[in-house]
């Protein structure tokens, strides 16, 4: 036997790998079936909440995809309102993304329920206005889930208006304590947890990760 060939199979290592390849097909008719079955297309409304990190680095991941495949987007940040991340400085530059900051910053800063009241009201009309553009086929409503859930917006228009977008056109909501109806009009939910996190453990936000 030369040097680079393998040795041959014991009879146990031939066994293992016949269960997996069997396994395997059976996982396989099974996905194909799926994929077979999943024929609609439309517009689809996903929501990222939960407390763990990431729910607006995902929905940036998705805004990056849709413009690589030639979608316009539109980006309404609700009570965030620094104007200084990694992500709006990138996307900014791209001539396929509108990008509006509409916060004032966190509430425990502002401290002003009328003036953070106004603030979401303001960036909502924004939203209505890719939601009514059939050419932008991402809208990305950052932190909504916030305003909905201290009231500054009232949810069954906000889900109404949601409803009523262009048929192809997705939409991705980020934020901590989704209403329950607003999970219940959506098309796929994710749950994000906490783990760990580095600022329990007394390390400051830092540029290009956290914001």
């Amino acid at each position: 036997m030369s040097e680079h060939q393998n040795p041959p199979a014991t009879d146990a290592e031939t066994e293992r790998n016949a269960r997996h390849k069997a396994r395997m097909e059976r996982k396989k008719a099974v996905v194909d079936a799926s994929i077979a079955a999943a024929t609609d297309k439309r517009g689809l409304l996903l929501i990222n909440t939960g407390n763990g990190k990431g729910k607006s680095s995902a929905a940036f991941g998705v805004l990056a995809r849709a413009i690589g495949h030639g979608l316009k987007v539109g980006v309404v940040q609700f009570v965030k309102g620094r104007s200084d991340t990694g992500e709006e400085a990138f996307f900014r530059r791209q001539p396929e993304v509108s990008w509006h900051v509409m916060g004032d910053g966190f509430t425990w800063d502002t401290q002003d329920r009328t003036a953070d009241t106004a603030s979401a009201q303001a960036g909502w009309a924004q939203a209505r206005v890719f939601l009514d553009d059939p050419e932008i086929g991402l809208v990305v409503l950052d932190e909504l889930n916030i305003a909905l859930k201290y009231g500054y917006l009232d949810v069954n228009q906000v889900i109404a208006d949601i409803e009523s977008r262009p048929e192809m056109q997705h939409v991705i909501v980020t934020g901590r304590g989704a209403p329950e109806a607003l999970i219940e009009a959506a098309d796929t939910v994710t749950d994000m947890g906490v783990v760990k996190h580095a600022f329990k453990a007394g390390i400051a936000a830092q540029a290009g990760v956290e914001f």
